[in-house]
């Protein structure tokens, strides 16, 4: 009886790294969306006060401060990454990111221990951001740099694709809870028990991580820039740094608003069920796994600049109107459809955005200047976008008045994508390109 061809030793190698290299992304984004999904009952826990929304409001703001580390965490880590190599850049930043995760999931309630509650939360935020600045750069230039020629685009996708496994799973762990446990049991002590989970997974991506082989292009290079020397190339291309950050705004606010903030939109905001609200975010998770390796994969072949110019662009058409249709007779079926159309926005255009930022920053400081735009994307925008949304619906009284945040993310990835397009020679080169 004749066996199956195995698969060829470099491919099972490759897909090995991704698995190896996205695991810590799994981890962040898995600490990072339990906050919105459990928002409310933490601001009980740790942020208590007479109305509920100022409550969301702080663990939210905690939610944010957190991001702000991250351009701090792009700059000191993503240096030491682009100094002394991917592999033990990667290693660092998950013990990082695992410490953080371990002072939240044990954090005693405010009722407690008074005022230090809220503060030992916020360090572990801030521990969080930090490594986050990081994570999301050095898995990219890691994936970047092992990826096949005229699979960039692909292979560099499967970044974005690991938080959507995180999503759907920590999704799937508040749908269990919400049938396991009654909505005071969660409140109480419940809401602790996906972020114990957390705690248990970072030994073994750990261990995986521990095996990652260091890039060959890496390697290969003859000169590693020091600390100073990553600082002084970045702030002279610091028009690369802040177009960069533009791109990413589109990225970063659309994927905090169909995924951190979709379970209190959909609870606080609409009234449907909290059951209603996760199952719409795991479809949304799918969504984004399906559509971010696709569209990596299309825009390996019809180039960056037509992906980025289309779903900008129907973003900022789109995106208010269709929460304007949800929020005048909300219910689970329109939810849905709304939120998998934004997904289909959001997961098309990164798909060919992350490649594309990578590609035009430049190569002797990939991890820092990449890390440094994402950063500073997601703490001026991105991680605000939680507490922009409750903000703009509590002063507004529109329900729907998120879709103007995220059609101004639209305008953003729109203006840097012309930008890059019209720079001429070497950005619109690589934009362009297949």
């Amino acid at each position: 009886m004749s066996q199956a061809p195995s698969q060829p030793p470099e491919i099972t190698s490759r897909v090995g790294a991704i698995l190896r290299s996205t695991g810590g992304n799994f981890l962040e984004m898995f600490d990072f969306f339990l906050v919105g999904i459990y928002a409310s009952d933490i601001a009980k826990a740790f942020f208590p006060t007479v109305n509920e929304v100022n409550g969301l409001l702080l663990t939210f703001t905690t939610f944010w401060l957190g991001a702000l580390m991250r351009p701090v965490g792009a700059i000191v880590l993503g240096a030491y990454i682009d100094r002394i190599g991917r592999r033990k850049g990667l290693i660092v930043t998950l013990a990082i990111m695992a410490m953080g995760t371990v002072a939240i999931a044990f954090s005693p309630t405010y009722s407690t221990i008074g005022v230090a509650a809220p503060i030992i939360v916020l360090i572990g935020r801030l521990l969080q951001g930090f490594s986050a600045g990081v994570e999301l750069g050095g898995v990219s230039i890691y994936l970047f740099e092992i990826a096949t020629p005229g699979h960039k685009g692909f292979y560099t996708s499967f970044q974005s694709a690991s938080q959507q496994v995180a999503i759907f799973f920590a999704a799937i762990i508040g749908f269990v809870l919400n049938q396991s446990l009654s909505a005071t049991q969660i409140a109480d002590w419940g809401w602790r028990i996906p972020f114990l989970i957390g705690c248990m997974i970072v030994p073994f991506i750990f261990v995986i991580r521990r095996s990652l082989e260091e890039t060959p292009e890496f390697l290969a290079r003859s000169h590693h820039p020091t600390v100073s020397e990553v600082a002084r190339t970045i702030a002279r291309d610091w028009q690369v740094v802040v177009g960069g950050m533009l791109l990413v705004v589109m990225t970063t606010v659309t994927f905090y608003a169909i995924t951190v903030y979709t379970p209190t939109y959909g609870s606080s905001v609409l009234h449907l069920t909290p059951t209603d609200s996760l199952i719409v975010t795991s479809c949304v998770g799918l969504s984004n796994l399906f559509w971010l390796p696709v569209m990596g994969a299309l825009s390996d072949r019809i180039g960056r600049l037509p992906i980025l110019l289309t779903f900008t662009i129907l973003t900022i058409v789109t995106a208010y109107p269709a929460l304007a249709w949800l929020v005048v007779e909300p219910t689970f079926r329109k939810m849905l459809m709304v939120e998998l159309w934004l997904s289909f926005l959001y997961a098309s255009y990164n798909g060919a955005m992350v490649v594309a930022l990578t590609e035009v920053v430049p190569a002797s400081v990939r991890t820092a200047g990449f890390s440094l735009a994402y950063s500073l994307a997601t703490a001026l925008f991105g991680g605000f976008t939680p507490a922009v949304s409750t903000a703009l619906i509590e002063y507004t009284g529109d329900k729907a008045a998120p879709g103007f945040w995220v059609s101004f993310a639209g305008v953003c990835g729109l203006c840097a994508t012309l930008y890059f397009y019209r720079r001429g020679q070497a950005a619109a080169a690589t934009l362009a390109r297949a």
